[in-house]
């Protein structure tokens, strides 16, 4: 099951994205529609806002009246708080309900408002943000809902900001011209990325790859990216210790395949086989067959690098999530050769021309399986004992939550 979360700031145009993903076959779960059930008449909900704001919210005929509720709110956030903390996690419950009672084949798309403001981003395996700018939102508030300008800033404010919602995105949809345009948007998301995605998780599958070695210009949102996915993996199972950004897109201005690399501690090698249930409901199944890193001159026991190597089954985002013991020299070694990178830029533009010779030389490879053999040449003969030395003159030691 697809788990997909969709937010946006107020008038960018959620309600229209909503409505075209459930006509597509998506499970629409909407949070305002919960909020309104789990404080109808007679509902435990009810009773506890009855209880902590007093029968002035309550109509004629016992039922929420909602602009007294809100009035009484409305710019208070000690109260606003208190509300949710009663709403919320009826919400949530409720949610999780119809989640548990969906078809395992269905694309589940719950829509939250304040799905950045509560954290649960983590949750899903994408976060779509429909967004406007603030002008525009502010223009829709004012002559389609008639609510005065400030009201309208008012109403952007108490929400997450602009860049919060952006960072938190994996797909932003851009709300700024027709209908008719949001929802082609909306269309070939849901065919080029949403149904693929589904598929490849229902049959625990990596998604395809792309093709051959092409070296991209360095995107300043690879972090953010990476943050995203490994808050998702780190939440997936108790038993993973740490998800470290690893690989040249974790080293700034660094040209890089546009991959994420990232490394998950554990234990054992037993643990690694235990969480990958976890880590392939979370989005991330395992690859086929055993992998070892390349063997070291500082640690030649080809046993000491094994790993388990999964995959994203996003086909939006190609990612490798290396699976390794704490404190083994493969897991010692992806740390140590990215913060060695990223203290020495002439060892990094060194690596850089390495890999652009290796991607001319592997341009007509359909994988990057002989770019990266080719590769483990000059990370033994070179990187190694140059990463050996800076480690012991540093005192270099793994910033990690494993470590």
């Amino acid at each position: 099951m697809l788990k997909v979360g969709l937010t946006g700031g107020i008038a960018a145009g959620k309600s229209l994205v909503a409505r075209r993903l459930r006509e597509r076959g998506a499970l629409l779960i909407d949070a305002d529609v919960l909020a309104r059930e789990v404080v109808e008449p007679g509902t435990p909900g009810l009773q506890a806002v009855v209880a902590a704001f007093g029968t002035e919210i309550l109509t004629d005929d016992g039922g929420l009246d909602r602009p007294a509720l809100g009035a009484a709110v409305f710019g208070d956030h000690a109260k606003r708080e208190q509300l949710n903390a009663i709403i919320h996690p009826l919400v949530r419950a409720r949610s999780a309900q119809l989640v548990a009672e969906a078809e395992p084949e269905r694309i589940v798309v719950q829509d939250i408002p304040l799905l950045m403001e509560t954290g649960q981003g983590s949750r899903f395996h994408l976060v779509l943000v429909v967004d406007a700018p603030e002008e525009v939102r502010i223009r829709r508030m004012v002559c389609d809902r008639g609510m005065t300008e400030a009201d309208a800033r008012a109403r952007i404010a108490a929400q997450a900001t602009h860049a919060e919602r952006l960072a938190a995105a994996d797909v932003i949809l851009e709300n700024v011209e027709s209908q008719e345009a949001i929802l082609a948007r909306v269309d070939r998301l849901w065919d080029e990325r949403l149904e693929p995605f589904a598929a490849n998780l229902a049959a625990a599958r990596v998604a395809a790859p792309s093709g051959g070695p092409v070296l991209v210009e360095p995107r300043v949102d690879w972090p953010q990216q990476a943050t995203r996915l490994a808050n998702r993996i780190r939440s997936a199972d108790e038993r993973i210790l740490a998800v470290d950004h690893i690989g040249s897109t974790a080293v700034p201005g660094l040209p890089a395949k546009d991959i994420i690399d990232l490394q998950v501690s554990v234990r054992s090698l037993e643990e690694a086989d235990a969480v990958a249930g976890s880590l392939a409901s979370a989005g991330f199944p395992r690859r086929r067959g055993l992998w070892r890193d390349v063997p070291k001159p500082s640690h030649p026991d080809p046993d000491d690098w094994e790993k388990r190597l999964h995959g994203n089954a996003d086909p939006g985002r190609s990612a490798n999530v290396h699976v390794r013991v704490a404190g083994s020299p493969g897991w010692r070694f992806a740390l140590g050769f990215r913060d060695w990178l990223r203290d020495n830029p002439q060892m990094a533009q060194e690596y850089l021309a390495e890999k652009e010779r290796l991607a001319e030389l592997h341009a007509g490879d359909g994988s990057i399986g002989r770019y990266a053999k080719d590769k483990e040449r000059w990370l033994a003969d070179v990187a190694e004992p140059g990463m050996q030395e800076w480690m012991r003159r540093v005192q270099w030691r793994p910033d990690s939550a494993a470590g």
